[in-house]
């Protein structure tokens, strides 16, 4: 009975990588020549150690990988050679594993080119937090800020549409010895979502692990480089998303999108609550009461308080914090952003100045912030 290295090989040709779709040999996995040790002595081990190289140490079929090759390297010993059969010795299989790409930064290292993250956050769906977003990067993008957006609604996500680059892929760059994805960049902003990875019609079916790995890997993983502002577009409520982002990041404060409706503000509250949680302490930099009142365009002075009147500008109060910006309720918002054209582009009507005007109150009270509060520690490291 013998072992050779051929035989070693064509056990993980049988192997398919996932990431690939092509086997370990095809997919040039195999680092080295496989080194095999024959027994010393009656009754020890053969011994055969191979050496897979991954295209980064977060793989997520890794594990799965190695196990399938552990397994095939045993299969065909003792098929070809009948080494690890009842009649022979045992075989040990030691599979090292190494990485084309450099490892993901530690969490508080990651985006070391970025000065100020700002989560929009609402407690409540519906109330138009994507609008917000897009629209406040793009106003700060006209400010003359580097300026990056995140969407991190992984199960819906809305900025590759609201951007008109749904038909854009990011490509990956090697940067310093790692693969990055290289953002998007439209209207002055650098952006990132889950939507240029998944077909737009299918429902992504991911438990939570998954989601949490994936939106890691849109902060770590990418080519953010020097911004001075980075906007994560939250998913409603709060979440295992929320979470991450707070175990990940260390996020400058939140803004809070509201309507001035009850159910609404109810909803904001736990917003608010969520980061004032003496575990998160994330400053509230300022509620946006969204939906503030509808202004018909033939009737441009006109206010209908349809959702109420100023509630928003209540709870601000209330909890003292500033409130931001009243945003009206017009048809261009809705149009502008289901064709791809913020708001914000404009500064000729109601709407793209008051976007404006939100812009340069967050940088106020950003400044503001940083001067008179600490630096905001990650969640779980404090």
């Amino acid at each position: 009975m013998q072992l050779y290295p051929k035989m070693i090989m064509d056990a993980l040709a049988t192997v398919t990588y996932a990431g690939t779709k092509k086997n370990l040999v095809e997919s040039g996995m195999v680092a080295d020549t496989p080194a095999i040790a024959a027994p010393s002595a009656e009754g020890e081990p053969w011994k055969v150690k191979v050496v897979l190289e991954f295209p980064r140490d977060t793989d997520p079929f890794l594990k799965s990988t190695v196990k399938a090759a552990e397994a095939a390297i045993k299969y065909y010993c003792k098929k070809e050679s009948g080494v690890g059969s009842q009649e022979s010795g045992e075989v040990e299989v030691e599979i090292v594993t190494e990485f084309k790409s450099k490892p993901r930064p530690e969490v508080g290292q990651m985006l070391p080119g970025v000065k100020n993250i700002i989560a929009v956050s609402s407690g409540k769906g519906g109330v138009g937090k994507s609008t917000v977003s897009a629209n406040l990067a793009i106003a700060l993008a006209r400010l003359g800020y580097r300026v990056g957006l995140l969407d991190t609604d992984i199960f819906g996500p809305s900025m590759p549409k609201m951007f008109h680059v749904e038909d854009q892929r990011p490509y990956a760059v090697n940067k310093d010895g790692r693969d990055l994805i290289c953002p998007i960049e439209q209207y002055g902003v650098k952006l990132l979502s889950i939507g240029f990875f998944v077909s737009p019609d299918t429902a992504t079916l991911w438990r939570g692990g998954m989601a949490t790995s994936a939106l890691k890997q849109l902060i770590a993983d990418a080519d953010w480089g020097e911004l001075d502002y980075f906007i994560l577009d939250t998913p409603p409520g709060t979440s295992d998303i929320h979470l991450t982002l707070l175990q990940t990041l260390p996020i400058t404060g939140s803004v809070i999108v509201s309507t001035p409706q009850a159910v609404a503000l109810a909803d904001a509250r736990k917003g608010v609550d969520m980061y004032r949680n003496e575990k998160v302490n994330v400053p509230i930099l300022g509620l946006v009461e969204n939906m503030a009142w509808f202004t018909p365009a033939e009737l441009p002075e006109n206010r209908y308080y349809i959702f109420g009147k100023e509630g928003c500008k209540r709870l601000a109060e209330e909890m003292n914090v500033p409130l931001l910006a009243q945003i009206p309720i017009v048809q261009s918002i809705c149009e502008s952003g289901d064709n791809g054209t913020p708001a914000a582009l404009s500064s000729d009507t109601a709407t793209g100045l008051a976007f404006i005007n939100l812009a340069q109150a967050v940088v106020t009270v950003v400044n503001r912030r940083n001067k008179e509060k600490p630096a905001t520690q990650i969640v779980g490291t404090k």
